[in-house]
């Protein structure tokens, strides 16, 4: 049997329903997998007439009425109200963040309870749901790690021909340096192999970034690599695991897209995220791993600035079905 995928819809202000409409009407898609919108089927249906897509809507009450013989159809489930008639496209609103948390928690729900096989996530707007009383989740992966009591979580940004898993994501620059420590090194690298492992199906090559230029250049422009990165490699070495570093930030992204490496751990935001878009940013995804079950999200924003003008590139969400499919198959290239 495929696997059934929660697909949800993200802000309703955004291009999450746009793009919804465009990748999940192609009967293609449903190949390898079932896909299930949760969302609204308002939104979803304005986006397919400001589109000109001729989709076919259903609505159903949850995975138990999904019908798998109707390849092409978006089969919405709204767990929750959303008054579809007020909403002002690319605006911040409470009632859309209260309304795009909702959609992911419960399509987590049903993840955690088996129903589904995986969750694929359309983007969320940070103010709307801190503007919703979500002060605590800042964004998917907080609300992630709070659902499934997650001890240690890590984001593995990834697109053709770049791996990029990261110690850390939502923190400002001097946090993210003061949390580049040996033991947290340690645990999100044996994390990282242990989700590559699953999802590739082989030993993964991980190559660790160093922090300071030119990796410290022998303690002269920062200890870091000596005192916590060196370390945190020998041990992950010791413990079988292939990792190499910590190697030169300016040259390990260039090494790895070269097929030295299959994947590269960086150790703030930028580091990675700057690495994977320049590269090839239309095809790129996230991953998140130290969950109990596959999410993977498009890599881009709610785009509020083209919001409800036909201009979103599904592009992305349907890379991350593939590679969501992918993982569950052992066989993510």
């Amino acid at each position: 049997m495929k696997p059934v995928l929660a697909v949800t819809m993200g802000d309703p202000a955004g291009v999450g329903a746009e793009i919804c409409v465009k990748a999940l009407t192609n009967p293609a898609v449903f190949d390898r997998a079932q896909p299930m919108v949760v969302g609204s089927q308002a939104c979803l249906q304005r986006a397919a007439e400001q589109t000109g897509i001729n989709a076919k809507l259903q609505v159903i009450h949850g995975v138990e009425e999904l019908d798998a013989g109707l390849p092409g159809v978006l089969q919405i489930w709204e767990p929750v109200d959303f008054d579809a008639s007020q909403l002002q496209m690319g605006a911040v609103s409470a009632a859309c963040g209260e309304a795009a948390v909702q959609y992911f928690e419960h399509a987590v729900r049903d993840a955690l309870a088996g129903r589904i096989q995986g969750v694929v996530t359309c983007p969320i707007n940070k103010e709307a749901v801190h503007a919703a009383g979500y002060h605590g989740d800042i964004g998917h992966q907080e609300i992630l790690a709070r659902m499934t009591s997650a001890g240690l979580t890590a984001t593995m940004l990834m697109t053709t021909g770049l791996k990029v898993a990261h110690l850390s994501t939502h923190k400002s620059l001097a946090e993210a340096v003061r949390y580049v420590t040996r033991d947290v090194v340690v645990s999100k690298l044996a994390l990282t192999h242990q989700h590559l492992l699953d999802w590739m199906g082989r030993q993964p090559r991980i190559a660790l970034a160093a922090l300071n230029p030119h990796g410290g250049e022998g303690g002269m422009l920062g200890r870091e690599e000596i005192d916590e990165l060196h370390p945190a490699v020998e041990i992950c070495r010791a413990r079988g695991l292939d990792v190499t570093g910590p190697l030169p930030a300016d040259s390990v992204f260039y090494r790895a897209v070269n097929g030295e490496f299959d994947a590269v751990m960086a150790l703030y935001h930028d580091q990675g995220h700057i690495a994977i878009k320049v590269h090839n940013f239309e095809e790129s995804i996230t991953a998140t791993m130290g969950i109990p079950f596959i999410r993977t999200s498009v890599d881009h924003g709610t785009a509020f600035d083209i919001a409800g003008q036909n201009r979103a590139d599904a592009t992305g969400l349907v890379k991350a079905i593939d590679a969501a499919i992918d993982m569950m198959n052992g066989t993510l290239s």
